[in-house]
């Protein structure tokens, strides 16, 4: 089946450039501009089966105009501290415009405490699909980075770390699982995270020193084990100092919630899929992780996403089969986890790409030496005659 893709257009001059060598829309998807601001004789321009959104129009005469020649617009809705439509990731100082040491008026904040206030598990129509239009735009927005159309070196290679939002700082896995992003970033992988603190920061840190040289992650480590955990005095600042000793550290994403509460996204992350539903945000971080996922150890949620990981490479849920590391056997090992999972996969594919470690290098190889592979089902056993 042939996929019908549509071009979007995000800015003004994009627009114009766009009609002066087509005079026509259709298949455009025309996203979150002053159509006011367009220098175009609008009368010239074909917009049967083009799609408006969240734009602003000179005048409701205009906006009928466009729906009676064939458009599709859906509307801005007021009132919201976030954008519907947005064309782009959120970036971490977009998220933190407003927050001081002495209180936290944060973009970040305001709009969690408006999702808390509509009522998070049940609230009116409009809302909900305010939020659902919002992550799906941000679903749209992360496509963009992972093909290659954010940034330069084409399609992104991406490896998830998962584990535990309550690690210290001080605690020394911390920094192993720091080293392996960083190593695993200077061999050309992406590295992904939930996104908050604890190994999920330690994640997006190793990634963003990995254009420093090595005694950097270090020296991150000893300014913010100060303040070792996200609810001690000082945990942002030590942060922010780290990212003025080295403004321009490398790319990484991060994929957090609004649904878990306010939990700050950590400073190290170039990239923010910030969702409203957390069940997408888990699925959708597990799913772009065709490179592998590495599991540090955690709690509950963690275990979770292990088996999340798992079910999609039991069944091939993505057409492939992607290596599953596990950090720290002896935790791995005595809470039954590996053991569950390796007797789950028995002799089907996955089997072979699933590992422990303690070694940052060992982790870094496993991933290297097991690029990920098209997905073979298991043979049905004979049917008894």
């Amino acid at each position: 089946m042939m996929v019908h893709f549509m071009r979007e257009i995000h800015e003004i001059d994009t627009l114009e450039a766009y009609l002066e060598r087509k005079h026509k829309l259709r298949d455009c998807v025309v996203q979150g501009l002053n159509l006011g601001d367009v220098d175009m004789d609008w009368d010239l321009v074909e917009v049967s089966g083009a799609i408006f959104l969240g734009c602003r129009f000179p005048s409701l005469a205009f906006q009928e105009r466009l729906r009676e020649g064939g458009a599709l617009v859906f509307p801005r809705l007021p009132r919201l501290p976030y954008e519907v439509y947005r064309p782009a990731l959120y970036t971490r100082d977009e998220l933190a415009d407003g927050w001081t040491e002495e209180i936290d008026l944060s973009i970040d904040k305001k709009i969690y405490e408006h999702f808390v206030k509509q009522g998070r598990h049940n609230t009116h129509i409009l809302e909900a699909l305010a939020q659902r239009l919002h992550d799906f735009s941000i679903d749209d927005a992360l496509g963009d980075l992972l093909s290659g159309r954010v940034e330069p070196g084409g399609p992104k290679k991406v490896v998830a770390i998962m584990g535990g939002h309550s690690t210290a700082r001080t605690d020394p896995w911390f920094r192993v699982v720091a080293e392996i992003a960083r190593d695993l970033t200077r061999k050309g992988y992406f590295i992904a995270s939930g996104g908050g603190p604890g190994m999920m920061e330690a994640a997006n840190l190793g990634a963003w020193v990995a254009n420093a040289p090595d005694g950097m992650l270090d020296e991150a480590i000893e300014i913010m084990k100060v303040a070792p955990r996200y609810l001690d005095h000082g945990y942002i600042q030590t942060a922010e100092t780290v990212r003025k000793r080295h403004p321009d550290g490398s790319s990484s994403l991060a994929i957090p919630t609004w649904f878990y509460g306010h939990e700050p996204s950590n400073a190290f992350s170039t990239w923010i899929a910030k969702y409203f539903s957390n069940s997408i945000r888990e699925d959708g971080l597990l799913s772009i992780a065709e490179y592998g996922v590495i599991f540090s150890p955690g709690s509950a949620g963690t275990v979770q996403e292990i088996f999340q990981d798992a079910t999609q490479n039991h069944y091939g849920t993505f057409g492939q089969v992607s290596p599953m590391v596990f950090l720290n056997k002896s935790h791995y090992t005595q809470s039954g986890i590996f053991p569950t999972l390796k007797k789950l996969a028995g002799d089907r594919q996955y089997s072979g790409f699933i590992s422990m470690a303690d070694d940052p290098a060992e982790v870094v190889s496993f991933i290297e030496s097991h690029p990920p592979v098209l997905f073979q089902d298991k043979k049905p056993l004979p049917v008894p005659s």
